[in-house]
């Protein structure tokens, strides 16, 4: 009889990027041009996504703009493909400011979020971007500094609503009055676009209220004599990370087992990853939650246009912002770059620890693929090195570990399972670190060298690697299709 699977938490993964993993030598071939770890970006799938997105808003909305949040990869192949798409972007920083101008982007299609301080104010005053402004100090500083010279664009964020837990961004809905007062007191200074709302939260419920709540605030602004045209819905459109909604959870139900001393232990350290055990059960949410999502970005936006809205007769949200002639801005970071981005690293060393725990040595630390406080739950993918190819042995369980000398710098707490032990110089590729993975706490310690970033296309030829810094948009949009024989692309 056949021993059973072990538990898996395969990855969805892009056919563009399955068709570079599976071109024979391809990445190998990219970490010794480029050096090894290294990022490697796929500037089609973010067009890919891109139009995904755009086709939703299209077939509801004449009026919309989406707003590329900058932050979520410091990739400037990634802000080169927006600003050739056409679209906006979302910058949180002056660094952010200075990427997008030096990428092509004019004050039109650029908006400035998050908290900003005296500095970062001054800056913007004279460029013509639209700030999303943060707070009541923001609105008044602004006016102050604008004088007669400037009338700056503005949008206001809003927080606060209600069945929403506290935020600290954004204004109190309660302090709403203020906000209009400025903007009545301030029109010859600051030119209002409307408001904004931004959740940390992917739940549906909580942003219908936000939409009700700020267009709410729309018809309260015109007994000031504003004229708000935009409402902003944000970001926080999910990622779909799972190829099989089944094994994850499978896996899932394992893990908790192995908590409770049931089966062959799964985790590192006594890492609980947020559950806590009571009562001879495990109880909690855990840290690795978002990795169970199914709903991909573009549904979920459709989902939120279609959404029936109660304060309007149940006509759809998409119905309201037409009639009220309102355009819908959004700022999507994740779900532009979702399956764009892979991280790639070589095997130093195999080892077995104490407890019998197979430990393998990466060249890369936890920090180059993952967000400090998240555990990845994707498997990554073996590439045996050319030397390995053909050389087959059983499934293991390991941990993958980093190159600092640090207990910490454990890439992987939960035991992942590989088609075969690792040997030196083999690659593992951790798919979809595009989103935040890359960047977020990135950092050079022991001296180590932050990973280079390099873009791939596909060319009529095969695919082409260059440096980040290097890239530029001259495909087709179509190129992307004609490659994989469709006009729409999935994720297998």
């Amino acid at each position: 009889m056949n021993a059973p699977a072990p538990p898996a938490l395969p990855g969805r993964i892009h056919p563009l990027v399955r068709a570079f993993l599976d071109e024979p030598g391809a990445v190998e071939d990219a970490l010794i041009r480029f050096g090894s770890p290294a990022h490697l970006l796929f500037p089609q799938v973010f067009t890919d996504n891109l139009d995904r997105l755009r086709e939703v808003l299209a077939g509801q909305l004449s009026r919309y703009r989406i707003c590329y949040a900058h932050k979520v990869n410091q990739s400037r192949a990634f802000v080169r493909t927006a600003e050739h798409a056409g679209i906006g972007i979302d910058v949180a920083s002056e660094a952010e400011l200075a990427s997008a101008v030096g990428a092509g982007f004019g004050s039109m299609r650029i908006e400035v979020t998050g908290p900003k301080g005296e500095g970062f104010l001054r800056e913007l005053v004279d460029t013509g971007a639209t700030v999303n402004v943060d707070n009541l100090w923001e609105l008044r500083r602004l006016a102050e500094l604008a004088g007669e010279r400037a009338r700056v664009p503005v949008l206001v964020r809003i927080c606060g609503f209600p069945g929403t837990p506290v935020s600290r961004f954004g204004v109190p809905l309660r302090r709403i009055d203020e906000v209009l007062d400025l903007l009545s007191t301030h029109r010859g200074r600051l030119t209002f676009r409307g408001f904004a709302f931004h959740l940390d939260s992917g739940e549906p419920a909580e942003r219908v209220r936000a939409v009700e709540s700020c267009l709410a605030l729309t018809e309260r602004a015109y007994a000031y004599e504003l004229a708000p045209t935009v409402l902003n819905i944000g970001g926080g459109f999910r990622q779909v990370f799972t190829a099989d909604a089944d094994a994850f959870d499978a896996y899932v139900l394992a893990l908790r087992e192995s908590l409770l001393g049931r089966g062959e232990p799964m985790t590192w350290g006594g890492n609980t990853f947020g559950f806590h055990i009571d009562g001879g059960a495990v109880h909690g949410t855990p840290v690795f939650h978002k990795y169970a999502n199914t709903v991909s970005a573009d549904r979920m936006l459709a989902d939120l246009l279609d959404t029936g809205l109660e304060q309007h007769g149940g006509r759809s949200f998409a119905h309201v912002a037409e009639e009220n002639l309102l355009d819908v801005w959004l700022e999507p970071g994740k779900a532009l770059v979702d399956h764009a981005g892979i991280t790639a690293a070589r095997v130093e060393f195999v080892k077995e620890t104490s407890d019998g725990s197979t430990l393998v040595n990466l060249d890369v630390s936890r920090d180059t693929v993952t967000p400090a406080d998240q555990e990845v739950m994707v498997d990554p993918v073996l590439l045996p090195s050319a030397a390995h190819r053909g050389v087959d042995s059983a499934a293991v369980g390991v941990f993958l570990a980093g190159r600092l000398c640090l207990e910490r710098d454990l890439i992987s707490n939960h035991k992942v399972w590989l088609p075969h032990r690792p040997r030196p110089g083999d690659l593992v590729v951790f798919p979809n670190t595009a989103a935040y993975h890359m960047d977020l706490s990135a950092a050079s310690a022991s001296m180590h060298p932050v990973p280079p970033k390099l873009a791939v296309t596909h060319q009529p030829g095969g695919f082409e690697v260059c440096r980040d810094g290097d890239y530029e948009p001259g495909l087709a949009a179509d190129t992307l299709r004609r490659a994989h024989g469709s006009g729409r692309h999935g994720v297998q």
